[in-house]
């Protein structure tokens, strides 16, 4: 038989499914998605990825690369539910769209390989879920391929992820022979014919019997000791109904106390109709979420995820059509409709909002209204970015908006042609609305535009949307790394005076700052003047000039992090102290502390996993030790090694290349970031000034 998803009368929130897809590269996050899509009916023929023909990487760059970059929602019903699910990049140089994803979802499906485990990226966009505190489920891919082993895969996801597995299914055949799975709740088997889309539902099947029914047992042990109800029950009869294990396992899951597992082959179509069965089972609805918070009038405030509640809804990612500016939302409570007029609460500004579409990634579905727990797009806002708040405007509102990562690596870029230097200012323009992640700025000395982003790929992606998107073509400058500069050691009782008197009224501060490093990359202030010697607002200035001063450090320009500044004492002019002149005295003041300060160069490092067949590790192993790479482990894994080292990030560029050669193409490698470290003296000698 074959299970369609059906149209739905309601999109209340108990209705609803909001999910994405969470995984290394490769692992089948958009083939899944596809499949989903088939099985539900929302489509009629399956893509693939390696044809370019899937529904969510329809971007001509993820179609040529066969990566996703881009996160797409797509939306489809199963079992009388609205599931909006977001298909997100694996690429670690895309992580800010799954961070922006992530901020808007209530439930996620991490994939994992099922040769490979728990990979790099798999382990980043988990501990980026944990951080959001999105409940998952797992789903362990690829059993049909040769050394797949989901005892093997749950082990490392149970090692790695410190969670507790709650295996659902048992796999019936090993890698070529893998064909279908037994439900370990209803103690049920489910085969799919080879070549059909059907599956076909049965008993256990006699020589799996045993087996089933051990891990039955097992799973019922585990569930037991994570869950007060379950133990009653299983402490009074020695077993758990389905009924109660079912109930228990979505307890769980929302809780965070355990991860239910699933497995199958999204390629071969086996396993997906249980998947879907598990979301809707075991996922949150927007209306099992707490009520959403933010700031109004200085003071936090909530909103239920009801319809009849004030309006309000996070801006996640805004995209340029040729159908008009999209900004897609996150509806949190409230009914928005056609026509309507919001507030932006980062701007003050109202706007009305001309369209509402349902997104089916590239294609639109117009529709009258949006309620809470519905994700959407809107056309007809003007000012509205990645991050803003829009809201009733009777009941103003502000939400935490989504983080956005630190630029790494930048580009010089400029138009080939004088005459497209404005149409390449528009296009950066564009690109920077569209990826808060992707920064540009024009570098003081030389004059040139200067674009940062995430890594080599993030930037040559950003740097062919302009060529594709925008027809202009751009000359393009070696990639440089973003070095940041911190205190190691730094100054007390820092004395600056700012007195300024040309005629008109003058300007006077006076300030002390202690400066003191921090361990974290971060910059923190705070004033313990008393006595009303610096006013508050005074001390806000202060803090607002010591964050320009913080723009170029002493050392050779760069940004500087991790320290904290101390208003310690200060003094006022009855006439002629201001906001700006205090602004203007925490900048110069810092500036002249840091320069007193002893100083230190940072650059970022990546985590580089290595996987190179076993005879070329002493060649790889040399090379990342001349590129200043710690390693931190190696491993055997079915005759390759895997080899995981720290390498600064500067000395990446190439590496690409280089482990192809010295392993004549066999070797691949992954990065994460792994935050920031010293320079050498010998390295940072040689720097030039930014």
């Amino acid at each position: 038989m074959r299970a369609n998803g059906r149209p739905l009368t309601t999109t209340s929130p108990t209705a609803v499914r909001n999910l994405g897809i969470l995984a290394h590269v490769d692992a089948g996050k958009t083939t899944i998605t596809e499949r989903i899509l088939f099985t539900t009916g929302a489509i009629h023929k399956r893509g693939e990825v390696h044809h370019g023909t899937t529904v969510t990487d329809y971007d001509p760059q993820e179609r040529d690369r066969g990566i996703t970059i881009f996160a797409a929602a797509v939306s489809c019903t199963w079992a009388g539910h609205h599931v909006n699910l977001i298909d997100t990049p694996g690429h670690v140089d895309f992580s800010d769209e799954v961070e922006r994803s992530l901020r808007v979802l209530d439930g996620a499906v991490a994939v994992f390989d099922a040769v490979a485990g728990v990979e790099p990226q798999s382990e980043t966009v988990w501990r980026q879920a944990d951080r959001h505190g999105v409940p998952r489920i797992a789903f362990v891919n690829k059993l049909d391929r040769a050394g797949a082993d989901l005892d093997t895969a749950v082990a490392s996801i149970r090692r790695r992820l410190g969670v507790v597995p709650l295996v659902v299914q048992l796999p019936i055949g090993r890698e070529d022979a893998f064909t279908g799975v037994v439900d370990l709740v209803t103690m049920r088997s489910l085969r799919w014919t080879a070549g059909s889309a059907d599956f076909e539902s049965g008993p256990v099947p006699e020589p799996l019997r045993e087996e089933a029914g051990r891990r039955r047992r097992l799973l019922e042990e585990t569930v037991a000791e994570l869950h007060a109800g379950a133990l009653e029950e299983f402490c009074a009869d020695s077993a758990l109904s389905d009924g109660t294990l079912a109930r228990a396992l979505r307890e769980l899951t929302l809780r965070g106390d355990g991860v239910v597992v699933l497995c199958g082959s999204a390629y071969r179509n086996r396993g997906i109709e249980p998947l879907l069965d598990a979301v809707v089972a075991y996922l949150p609805a927007p209306a099992d979420m707490p009520p959403v918070r933010g700031m109004a009038d200085g003071s936090e405030q909530e909103r239920a995820p009801d319809p009849a509640e004030p309006f309000a809804a996070l801006a996640f990612k805004v995209t340029a059509t040729p159908t008009g500016r999209l900004t897609h939302l996150r509806i949190y409570a409230g009914t928005l409709r056609k026509g309507g007029t919001v507030l932006d609460a980062t701007t003050g500004r109202t706007e009305r909002v001309g369209r509402i579409l349902r997104v089916q990634a590239d294609r639109h579905e117009d529709r009258e209204e949006a309620v809470a727990g519905d994700i959407v797009a809107v056309i007809g806002l003007k000012s509205a970015r990645a991050g803003t708040t829009l809201c009733a405007p009777g009941a103003p509102l502000v939400l935490e908006p989504p983080t956005v990562a630190e630029p790494v690596v930048s580009v010089a870029v400029e138009a080939m042609q004088n005459a497209d230097t404005g149409r390449l200012a528009s296009a950066l323009a564009r690109l920077a609305e569209e990826d808060p992640s992707l920064v540009v700025r024009s570098d003081p000395e030389t004059g040139q535009t200067v674009l940062s982003g995430l890594g080599e790929l993030h930037l040559e992606v950003a740097v062919e949307k302009i060529r594709r998107g925008h027809g202009v073509e751009v000359v393009v400058g070696r990639p440089q790394v973003s070095y940041r500069e911190t205190v190691v050691r730094g100054v007390t009782g820092l004395v600056h005076r700012h007195v300024k008197q040309d005629g008109g009224a003058g300007q006077f501060a006076h300030v002390v700052l202690d400066v003191e490093p921090l361990e974290e990359p971060v910059f923190e202030f705070r004033s313990t003047v008393v006595g009303g010697r610096v006013p508050q607002e005074y001390a806000r200035a202060v803090e607002a000039g010591c964050r320009d001063a913080l723009a170029a450090g002493p050392l050779g320009g760069y940004p500087v992090t991790g320290l904290r500044v101390t208003l310690t004492d200060g003094a006022t002019h009855s006439k002629d102290s201001s906001e700006m002149a205090f602004r203007a005295a925490g900048r110069f003041g810092l500036r002249e502390a840091l320069r007193l300060s002893t100083m230190e160069l940072l650059e970022p490092i990546a985590e580089v996993t290595v996987n190179v067949p076993e005879d070329a590790v002493g060649s790889v192993l040399g090379d990342l030790a001349a590129r200043r790479g710690r390693v931190s482990g190696q491993a055997a894994e079915s005759g390759t090694a895997v080899i995981t080292a720290a390498v600064p990030l500067a000395e990446l560029f190439g590496y690409a290349s280089r482990l192809r050669g010295r392993t004549q193409g066999r070797g691949v490698f992954t990065t994460r970031p792994a935050g920031l470290a010293p320079v050498p003296a010998s390295v940072a000698g040689a720097l030039p000034g930014r």
